[in-house]
């Protein structure tokens, strides 16, 4: 027989090919040409798909063909802020805009151009579909709001079409910032179109008028988040103070806010910074709570613990959403800390030089409050003019701890004929020390009194009470609650 030739009997008597230790069988066969059918008809049909090319091409039409991709980006931060005004300005009278969920988006990192020639439905390429969102934190009480993740936004205005593409913070993939780019039928309007969604999510931002706090962990991968909480209300009568050191905190603070328009006119300027330092205990954080009730038309971000780095954010968010106050508790904790990067001066400069950066006529206050205010004196030595008043709170004088101890009291009754001793014997303790000790001494009431019958206190009460928390044992009790050396 020719070489190259196999004979029929070969073909017809041998036992088929083995695969995966199996013979091959009909049903593979059938599999097979299933295959072979859908191969064939996605090639037929293949101009009949729905990709990108063909929405974006069907949509702006010719123009797009080498048309500029405009892009606008924001911190991650203001992934919210940005929903807010793309809502906003979709909303608008003889505006319409249909959106196109991208599936597949995550760890491709791809902007209109590439969806422009974007034919392949490949299951590992970005592809229309329904669109993802994430709820995100928009206010006090659990409130969010709806944010795309990542979508495309068919837009037509008056006559003029324009194709955005609103891509949300991927801190896993890298990318870090929100962006929104834009392509349209006129070279012009695309530009235009993002100018007015970022002076949307100006006027629409989430944050205004409201307490915030960073967070640095929530997202992880070096996400950051702005959390939300609620204004409380501290009645003046809460907080006891010496009234010279009260006028001086609301002079700076308060009144500067309430006089503002007649201060610019007089060519004087806003931007103030208040440290307020003393031992712990003596009622810095109860100052700031009271002073951020008073500032209802203000927005307040605080910078505390892990999120202390972040203080360009901070102060990035204070400088778009002025009147601003930016409150930096235990600043000396940053005192020598340094920023998240090689070479980064200490924390505390990097404040100080932010503090320097605003324009004088900036409505912004920076509230610092420090117990070591001996770390804080050489640099803010080396940087004057930062912070413009410094007010020291001190451990409550006999007066005070009077009306400490009759707030506390509120509506307990109690056998005051011991309370000079008391107050004698309580000098250089703190607001913390007497709350507990009028706590120590319901318990003592309660202990010996039926269940059920009303608290009252006796004398002997509350100085078995004092006597306790005075005692040796409780040494390091004192040194929590801010006692000191008492007896």
């Amino acid at each position: 027989m020719a070489q190259g030739w196999v004979s029929y009997s070969t073909i017809t008597t041998e036992a088929p090919a083995a695969v995966d230790g199996r013979p091959l069988e009909l049903a593979d066969l059938r599999k097979l040409a299933r295959r072979g059918v859908r191969a064939v008809t996605r090639a037929a049909r293949v101009d009949d798909r729905v990709t990108f090319a063909s929405l974006l091409a069907a949509h702006l039409g010719p123009a797009a063909v080498g048309a500029e991709v405009a892009e606008e980006t924001w911190p991650g931060y203001e992934h919210v802020n940005v929903q807010a005004g793309l809502d906003a300005w979709l909303a608008a009278d003889g505006r319409t805009g249909e959106v196109v969920g991208v599936l597949g988006f995550r760890h491709q990192h791809f902007g209109l151009a590439e969806l422009l020639t974007m034919t392949d439905l490949h299951p590992h390429m970005p592809r229309p579909g329904n669109a993802a969102t994430v709820n995100l934190p928009c206010g006090p009480g659990g409130a969010t709001r709806a944010c795309l993740r990542c979508a495309l936004v068919l837009v037509e205005d008056g006559g003029v079409r324009t194709a955005l593409l609103v891509r949300g913070p991927e801190p896993e993939s890298g990318l870090q910032d929100m962006s929104v780019q834009a392509l349209s039928i006129d070279p012009v309007a695309a530009r235009v179109v993002l100018r007015e969604i970022r002076a949307d999510a100006n006027v629409h931002n989430v944050f205004r008028r409201q307490v915030l706090s960073f967070d640095s962990e929530v997202f992880g991968q070096g996400q950051t988040l702005l959390q939300f909480h609620r204004r409380q209300q501290l009645d003046r009568t809460g907080l006891v103070l010496h009234a010279g050191t009260m006028a001086e905190i609301e002079r700076q603070v308060v009144d500067v806010a309430r006089h503002k328009g007649r201060l610019l006119a007089a060519g004087q300027h806003l931007k103030r910074g208040l440290l307020l330092y003393g031992p712990p205990g003596v009622g810095k954080t109860h100052t700031v709570r009271y002073l951020i009730g008073q500032l209802a038309e203000t927005t307040v971000v605080q910078l505390s613990g892990s999120a202390l780095p972040l203080i360009a954010e901070a102060c990035s968010v204070a400088r778009a959403l002025q009147p601003a106050m930016i409150v930096v508790e235990d600043v000396d904790l940053i005192a020598e800390d340094r920023g998240m990067y090689p070479g980064q001066h200490p924390l505390l400069f990097q404040l100080l030089n932010e503090m320097d950066g605003l324009a004088e006529d900036a409505d912004v206050v920076f509230l610092l409050t420090t117990n070591r205010a001996d770390l804080l004196e050489p640099a803010l030595a080396a940087r004057p003019g930062r912070v413009d008043q410094a007010v020291e709170l001190t451990l409550p004088d006999r007066g005070a701890r009077r009306a400490l101890f009759d707030l506390y009291r509120g509506s307990l009754r109690m056998d005051l004929t011991g309370l000079d001793d008391v107050l004698d014997r309580t000098d250089g303790v703190t607001a913390s020390f007497l709350k507990e000790l009028i706590r120590r001494a319901a318990l003592f009431a309660a202990d010996r009194t039926a269940e059920g019958a009303d608290l009252d206190v006796s004398a002997a009460d509350l100085t078995s009470a004092l006597d306790e928390l005075l005692d040796t044992r409780n040494a390091m009790t004192r040194t929590l609650l801010g006692a000191g050396r008492t007896g």
